[in-house]
């Protein structure tokens, strides 16, 4: 089984950019889970030690990081063998994702099924571009899938990996896990949020490293979250709910390019600047299509959101710039650009251990064939002047 990736002649010349030649072990990796599959505990609710004895005595192995003490990690087991059968249910990309893992498949992720699918039929799923992900048992008939809004339409058996099913587990139900990436999970740690201090999370949606600047500040920083979806902030409040954050954060629906303006009184001790990014860095990555004009979109894209967080923060202030993907025109030319531009700012080293050095600047790099991890960029920032 391959993963369908259609990067054009400039995707691979930003990837070589970084890689060289070995830009192929990179585009072999996005292809595969981590051998991790790493959540986040709520320590506002559980000690993480206590909970991972919890885990184990149900019988779930699970592991502590080594340098994380919030970070817990499941291995991931497989590659296994899929069959592709003669009744197929068609998946969008992230359901796909999320199949090939092991879990169970349901209606929002279904695009099309053979009509001949009754409950009890066992079936293929199929994500984009035809890769086999997994088989089941149907749940529903297809008619039913095609119908509904909601429910469980295929109960997994078989996937191409396998790891516990995050989301069902009651400690996710509980508000004491969230799932997040290592390199996710540094980006708060970066940022360094402590009591008191004035916190902005420009683009929060869906609210993992929101919640984690309110655990890591021990819920007293006062933490102020934006996001442009109205869905995504729906998802935001959600998971906030779900964690027991929804009084320690207010949420803003806004476009964060344009705070100065929108909220003249804002001023942060710490601004987190996460923008959208081209995603090249996030796995398992079954199907992609990318050009290397969406990731010169997206870098023009970046640094309006950055502009901002440099304008909003106080004089001597700090700003965390992170994306999800490993290109330097979406990393390394973001930070060097607006630096320049705007002035009066200094590019701080970044302490992260296990991460690579940033390429020509102070910044923390993780790369999926040499850490096992997603792809990831992260910069620390400082305002030196009014």
């Amino acid at each position: 089984m391959r993963a369908v990736l259609r990067y054009d002649a400039g995707v691979v010349e930003c990837l070589r950019r970084v890689y060289g030649d070995d830009y192929r072990r990179f585009l072999e990796a996005i292809a595969v889970p981590s051998r991790r599959l790493y959540v986040r505990v709520n320590t506002l609710r559980v000690d993480p030690r206590e909970l991972a004895d919890s885990l184990r005595a149900r019988g779930i192995a699970v592991g502590i990081d080594e340098f994380l003490p919030e970070a817990l990690y499941f291995p991931v087991e497989g590659p296994f063998s899929v069959e592709d059968l003669d009744l197929r249910v068609h998946v969008d990309k992230y359901a796909a994702e999320s199949v090939y893992m092991g879990a169970h498949l349901y209606v929002p992720g279904v695009v099309s099924c053979d009509d001949s699918i009754s409950r009890g039929s066992e079936v293929s799923i199929v994500g984009p571009g035809g890769v086999v992900v997994a088989n089941g048992v149907a749940e529903m008939s297809c008619s039913e899938m095609m119908e509904r809004s909601k429910g469980l339409a295929v109960r997994v058996y078989r996937s191409v990996f396998r790891a516990p099913p995050i989301r069902e587990l009651e400690e996710f139900r509980n508000g004491l896990i969230y799932p997040q990436s290592l390199p996710a999970m540094y980006v708060s740690r970066v940022l360094d949020p402590r009591p008191g201090e004035v916190i902005v999370d420009m683009c929060a949606a869906p609210g993992g490293k929101t919640s984690h600047i309110v655990e890591l500040s021990g819920g007293r920083a006062r933490v102020i979250a934006f996001d442009h979806s109205r869905s995504k902030i729906r998802e935001l409040i959600e998971n906030l709910r779900r964690l027991g954050h929804a009084d320690k954060v207010s949420v803003h629906r806004a476009d964060s390019r344009y705070l100065s303006v929108d909220f003249p009184w804002l001023r942060a001790d710490k601004v987190l600047v996460d923008p959208p990014c081209s995603a090249l860095g996030v796995r398992p990555k079954l199907y992609d299509e990318k050009t290397r004009r969406d990731i010169e979109v997206c870098s023009e894209y970046q640094k309006q959101f950055l502009r901002e967080a440099i304008r909003i923060v106080k004089p001597g202030g700090v700003v965390v710039y992170s994306v999800c993907t490993v290109t330097i025109e979406e990393g390394e030319d973001v930070v060097s650009s607006v630096a320049r531009e705007l002035g009066c700012v200094e590019v701080e080293r970044v302490e992260v251990p296990r991460a690579s050095s940033g390429i020509g600047i102070p910044a923390a790099r993780f790369h999926p064939h040499v850490h096992d991890t997603p792809g990831f960029f992260i910069a620390r920032l400082r305002r030196t002047c009014a």
